[in-house]
């Protein structure tokens, strides 16, 4: 896959502005502080007290953000507008937690509140954005999407979906966008250092009845590894990767739809493209 190329976008005279969400820690808080030292106006998000004034400490402009809760989008929308005079240049779309378990072992309520915060969250601040960028003539929708809404691995069913669900969605509006000036981009990561896993151990614990599972030894494994701390494969990239795909899909002229990153990320794709589907099937299950 081609290297991304440098902007080609001259700087402009007044600050882009971007809201930057799921901004506590791994991606987003890189991509946010990035960001701002490149010369943006950053209105981040995030849900805890402390990492609200941990990036307000850092000069950004920061707001509480809870995807499942509407109130909070329309106050957080409402807020960064009367900031910036009604205009808006790019939304990146991040915040999201993973509910891991087997597709059998999940209860419906859980899958119910993963699309509330990865799905229907992201499409009610979408909305609410697209009419301020049509108004102007121009803005970049960019979504952190996964490596898992191209290709499933078994026990993230309902993050999985999900993202196949954003993956949809968005790639539809890209379509009906064409020739507005606003342009959809999906970003792609394979495996990035971040606290998405230890996070998503909550949710695990709360909604997943383990013990009495089929597939208990492999949660047991799965545990054990967390515990310690998580993988600790080479394989994983630093939140830099997405950073760079992010700043080319704001900055081209020419932004792309998909953005895949990350080497095992880009291996997966392949494999999806040449691999005979019960083949790669059985490799994925192998490889969770």
């Amino acid at each position: 896959m081609a290297t991304l190329g440098q902007p080609t976008i001259p700087p402009a005279k007044a600050l882009r502005t971007i809201i930057v969400t799921g901004a506590s820690s791994g991606i987003g808080a890189y991509c946010a502080r990035a960001l701002k030292m490149e010369g943006w106006r950053v209105f981040a998000t995030a849900r805890k007290p402390a990492d609200i004034a941990a990036l307000e400490a850092d000069g950004i402009e920061t707001f509480y953000l809870d995807y499942r809760e509407p109130q909070s989008i329309e106050a957080l929308v409402t807020s960064v507008l009367e900031r910036t005079g009604g205009r808006l240049d790019a939304l990146f779309n991040n915040g999201a937690y993973a509910q891991a378990g087997a597709v059998e072992d999940l209860p419906v309520a859980a899958l119910r509140e993963q699309f509330e915060a990865n799905v229907f969250g992201w499409h009610d601040l979408t909305r609410r954005i697209v009419p301020v960028m049509r108004r102007q003539g121009h803005g970049r929708l960019v979504h952190c999407s996964s490596i898992l809404g191209l290709t499933p691995v078994r026990f993230r069913g309902a993050y999985s979906a999900s993202k196949h669900a954003i993956e949809g969605l968005m790639l539809c509006m890209q379509q009906e966008l064409q020739g507005s000036g606003i342009h959809v981009s999906l970003i792609e990561p394979g495996p990035v250092r971040s606290k998405i896993a230890s996070n998503g151990l909550f949710w695990f614990l709360k909604n997943i009845d383990h013990e009495n599972s089929v597939h208990r030894l492999d949660y047991e494994a799965q545990l054990e590894r967390l515990q310690a701390g998580g993988s600790k494969s080479r394989l994983k990239s630093g939140p830099e990767v997405v950073h760079a795909a992010l700043r080319h899909a704001l900055l081209s002229r020419r932004p792309r739809p998909h953005y895949v990153v990350t080497v095992p990320a880009r291996i997966g794709v392949i494999l999806k493209r040449i691999l005979p589907a019960s083949v790669l099937y059985r490799l994925l299950a192998r490889s969770a």
